[in-house]
C-alpha cells in the first residue's frame, strides 16, 4: 500500500482477504424475534461518527448494543464511552465473525462505497439491517439487497428518515388520489454539493493518522494514498467512495414522489448541462439530469428534471424553475410537482410540507382518504417490524429502497458515461453501450466483495 500502513492493518488485511465470502456463517432466514421483557433487539453498529452517532444512540434507546465498530479510533472511542459494555472493533468482519450469533441486526452508517459490502455480509447471517442512504453505491449492489431482505425474510430499513414524517405520508396520499390531475412534470433541486466537487485528485501524501485504519476505510474501493480529503467528512464527493448530491439527497428530495408515482425502472436518463466530472475523479459542482418514465400502472408518462450545484448553477437554470412557481420565492432546495390541474411545491427536503398551487385554486385543501397510518418514528418503526417478524412495517424496506436508490443511480451512471442513456431494467443493462457496465456495478479488492463465495 501507499504510504505508511500500520503493521496491524497488514496482519488483518493478510488473515482476512476473502472474509466476505466464504467464511460467512450461512443462515438460510432471520430467527424469529420473540419480544419478552427479558428480550432485546440486540445491535451491532457499524460506522458511529457523523450520521453513524444518532443511528448508534438510535439503536441504544432500542435495544442493546452489543459491538460498535468503526476505523477512526477517537470516534470509535468517544461512542463507546457511551455503551462500556460494547465490544468494538475497526474491522466490521471480524466483528461480524466474532460476535455475528450475538446479534439481531446492524446498524451501518459509513460512506457509500462500504454500505453495501457491511449490509450484504451481516444480511447473508440473517441479521436484519438498518442502512443509511443512498442505500448502495451501485445499481447491482441494491439489487443484490434486495434480493437478500427477501431471500433471508429481513427486516430493513434505508435511512432516509423523512419516510417516517406524517406530512410525507400525506403528501403520498394527495399526489395518488388525483387531487393534481395527472403529473407530467417534475423538478427538484438542491444546494448540494456542500462538500468539495470539480477537483482533481491530491498530489500530495500524507502520512495515515495513527488513529484511522486507512485499509478498512478504503473497503471495496480501488487502492490509494490517504489524503484529509476523503476522510472524514470530504468523501461523497469522490467518484470511488461516494455518489455525489444526487446520492445524498435525493434519496430524500424525490422520495414522496417516488412512492406516490412509481417513479422507478425509467426509460432514460440524459445528462442535459453540467460543468463536468473532473479528471474522473470528482462529481461535477452543477449538473441537470432528466429522467423520463414511461406508463406505469395507468399513470402517464413523464420527466423528472434534476438541479444540483445551488447558487454554483446558471443563472439562467434557476430561473427555468422560478417561472413554474405562480409567484413563490425559489428556496435553495425544494420539489415541485406539476398536474394538470395543479402543483405541489414542497420547501422541505423530506416533502412533508407543502403548498399547492395556485394558492387561489387551493383556498381549500382536498380531501384526501388516509391509507397509510401514521409511523412511530423511523427507528422505531423497524424495531417494530423485527419484533413482529413483519418487513412491511417499515416503508422504507429495501423492496421499496433499493428501487428508489436505483432510479438515484441512474443518474450518476449517465454523469459518470455522458450523454443519453437507454435504460433496460430486466439485463440491467445500458442498451447499445456497453461501457456503461463498469458504471452500474464494480471491480472489489480482495476480502471486501459484496457477492457471495463458495
Amino acid at each position: 500500500m501507499i504510504g505508511r500502513t500500520h503493521r496491524r492493518d497488514f496482519l488483518r488485511q493478510t488473515a482476512l482477504a476473502g472474509v466476505a465470502g466464504s467464511m460467512i456463517p450461512a443462515a438460510s432466514s432471520a430467527i424469529a424475534f420473540q419480544d419478552t421483557p427479558a428480550k432485546k433487539v440486540r445491535f451491532a453498529c457499524i460506522g458511529v461518527g457523523g450520521k453513524g452517532e444518532s443511528d448508534t444512540n438510535d439503536a441504544g434507546k432500542h435495544g442493546e448494543i452489543v459491538a460498535l465498530c468503526d476505523i477512526d479510533e477517537k470516534t470509535l472511542d468517544k461512542m463507546a464511552a457511551r455503551f462500556p459494555k460494547a465490544k468494538k472493533y475497526t474491522d466490521y468482519r471480524t466483528m461480524l465473525q466474532e460476535i455475528g450469533d450475538q446479534i439481531d441486526a446492524v446498524t451501518v452508517s459509513t460512506p457509500d462505497h462500504t454500505h453495501a459490502p457491511a449490509g450484504a455480509m451481516a444480511m447473508r447471517m440473517g441479521k436484519h439491517a438498518f442502512i443509511q442512504k443512498p442505500l448502495t453505491w451501485s445499481v447491482e449492489e441494491a439489487r443484490i439487497l434486495r434480493a437478500l431482505a427477501t431471500e433471508h425474510k429481513l427486516c430493513t430499513q434505508m435511512g432516509n428518515q423523512g419516510t417516517s414524517a406524517d406530512g410525507f405520508r400525506r403528501g403520498v396520499e394527495l399526489i395518488r388520489s388525483g387531487a393534481l390531475g395527472a403529473v407530467k412534470e417534475i423538478n427538484v433541486w438542491t444546494n448540494r454539493p456542500i462538500w468539495p466537487q470539480g477537483i482533481a485528485r491530491p498530489t500530495e501524501i500524507k502520512g495515515i493518522p495513527n488513529q484511522v485504519h486507512w485499509y478498512e476505510w478504503l473497503g471495496s474501493a480501488p487502492e490509494r494514498p490517504y489524503s484529509p480529503a476523503y476522510h472524514p467528512f470530504a468523501w461523497r464527493g469522490w467518484l470511488d467512495f461516494g455518489t455525489g448530491a444526487l446520492g445524498d439527497m435525493a434519496c430524500h428530495t424525490i422520495n414522496v414522489a417516488a412512492m406516490a408515482l412509481n417513479l422507478f425502472d425509467p426509460e432514460t436518463v440524459e445528462v442535459v448541462d453540467t460543468s463536468g466530472i473532473v479528471d474522473h475523479e470528482t462529481y461535477p459542482t452543477w449538473s441537470i439530469i432528466k429522467t423520463h418514465f414511461g406508463e406505469r400502472q395507468g399513470r402517464p408518462p413523464l420527466d423528472l428534471v434534476w438541479y444540483d450545484g445551488g447558487k454554483n448553477l446558471p443563472k439562467e437554470k434557476r430561473s427555468e424553475i422560478e417561472q413554474k412557481l405562480h409567484g413563490e420565492p425559489m428556496p435553495g432546495s425544494g420539489l415541485l410537482l406539476i398536474g394538470e390541474k395543479g402543483s405541489f411545491f414542497s420547501t422541505n427536503d423530506y416533502g412533508a410540507e407543502y403548498t399547492l398551487l395556485p394558492r387561489n385554486r387551493f383556498s381549500e385543501p382536498p380531501k384526501v382518504a388516509a391509507t397509510i397510518p401514521n409511523s412511530p418514528g423511523h427507528f422505531t418503526e423497524w424495531v417494530n417490524a423485527i419484533k413482529a417478524n413483519n418487513p412491511s412495517l417499515a416503508l422504507s424496506n429495501f423492496d421499496y429502497a433499493a428501487r428508489l436508490t436505483e432510479t438515484v443511480l441512474l443518474g450518476v451512471v449517465a454523469l459518470k458515461l455522458g450523454g443519453k442513456i437507454e435504460w433496460d431494467p430486466v439485463a440491467m443493462k445500458v442498451k447499445g453501450k456497453p461501457e456503461a457496465d463498469k458504471f452500474l456495478k464494480r471491480e472489489y479488492r480482495e476480502g471486501f466483495s459484496v457477492h457471495a463465495k463458495a
